[in-house]
């Protein structure tokens, strides 16, 4: 994983540390306050009845945590898993979730000056889970809003997929 430093600290203002990663061919941001940990692909524990995009459970050093495939919670077409799929681990809404990508790239530092809000309809992603696009020199990244993503039926159904495991 590179990081990558876009401007200076002090003549752009407030600064942002982002985990960017790949899903279907676009790529995502999220704080890295957030991310507890990247790991390669584990075996995941499907668990019976639970909802779109919840793959199942892994077993993290002792801790359950449920695994949604980001692609599926998008309503993309669900990806074959590569060697450079990743669970990325996150904290969102007082749980721990783990979130499937096809490809981390780097962590970036960037302005939030370069931060625009997130247009009606800027990906294949509803905007209700975008917290804003970068703009850096050659691509757009868009910033997810992991409590958005989580908060709808998402996180409570999580939540009890990692209870009945």
């Amino acid at each position: 994983m590179n990081t990558t430093h876009t401007g200076t600290d002090h003549a752009q203002g407030e600064q942002l540390q982002l985990v960017s990663f790949c899903v279907n061919n676009e790529q995502y941001a999220v704080d890295i306050l957030r991310v507890q940990e990247i790991n390669r692909m584990l075996e995941i524990t499907q668990v019976p009845q639970s909802p779109p995009g919840v793959e199942g459970v892994i077993n993290l050093r002792g801790r359950i945590i449920p695994i949604m495939d980001l692609r599926v919670r998008f309503g993309m077409p669900k990806g074959e898993r590569t060697d450079e799929s990743r669970i990325v681990v996150v904290e969102a809404g007082g749980a721990i979730v783990g979130f499937i990508v096809d490809k981390v790239h780097e962590v970036l530092r960037i302005a939030r000056s370069t931060v625009d809000p997130a247009p009606a309809m800027s990906s294949t992603v509803e905007s209700r889970y975008i917290d804003g696009v970068a703009k850096l020199d050659d691509r757009l990244i868009i910033l997810l809003d992991l409590d958005a993503l989580l908060a709808e039926q998402a996180l409570p159904e999580a939540t009890t997929a990692r209870l009945a495991a």
